[in-house]
């Protein structure tokens, strides 16, 4: 990325955390991130620094058992795993970060 571009990333990338945090009463945010193969989810707690729990197509038992690593079905699949991981990392409510 070219200098300004990259400044304007970052600076878009700081206020969106920093409303997420003003809304987000101390509370992990769940960051997700598709690509065109593969779908990538964590639950982080910013005020740490941490992630608590995380999950992705290309974990072993989610990789045999779907079509693609990009449809609905492995979605679904990514969202129920990190979210049993996150129950037992003591995390009941989280923050969608776009």
């Amino acid at each position: 990325m070219p200098g300004k571009a990259k400044a304007l990333f970052l600076r878009r990338r700081l206020r969106v955390r920093r409303n997420l945090r003003r809304a987000g009463n101390n509370r992990p945010r769940l960051s997700v991130f598709r690509s065109s193969k593969h779908i990538y989810a964590q639950v982080i707690d910013d005020t740490t620094g941490r992630t608590l729990a995380a999950a992705s197509t290309l974990d072993g038992g989610l990789k045999t058992g779907l079509k693609t690593g990009a449809d609905i079905a492995a979605a679904s699949a990514v969202g129920k795993l990190v979210a049993e991981r996150a129950k037992a990392a003591g995390v009941g409510q989280v923050v969608f970060d776009r």
